[in-house]
């Protein structure tokens, strides 16, 4: 067993914990880059927000590259994961509140 997958092992509700702390800590070091692209396109993402936004882009980005994570199937699940879904459903709303257009 290599060291990877030594600390993916390590899960909560079935979810690495490892992956998600990497997604979320790569998402808090890039956000003064990425808030410096999307100013450019004229769009306001405070840095914060893209903390926020980690999972439910993180979701959608794998269904883009159709690569089936277990948090990916258990969002497009209709019929059950309500829990997940509201947490992802809340992060997006968290993650675009005081993002604004710039005129």
């Amino acid at each position: 067993m290599n060291s990877l997958e030594f600390l993916r092992q390590f899960r909560f509700a079935g979810y690495a914990i490892f992956d998600i702390a990497v997604s979320f800590g790569g998402i808090y070091l890039l956000s003064s880059f990425l808030t410096k692209i999307f100013v450019k396109f004229k769009i306001f993402v405070p840095k914060n927000n893209w903390v926020f936004l980690t999972l439910p882009i993180g979701i959608l980005v794998h269904i883009l590259f159709n690569t089936m994570t277990p948090m990916t199937v258990n969002f497009l699940d209709l019929y059950s994961n309500y829990i997940l879904k509201i947490i992802i459903i809340g992060f997006l709303v968290l993650g675009l509140r005081n993002t604004k257009i710039i005129k």
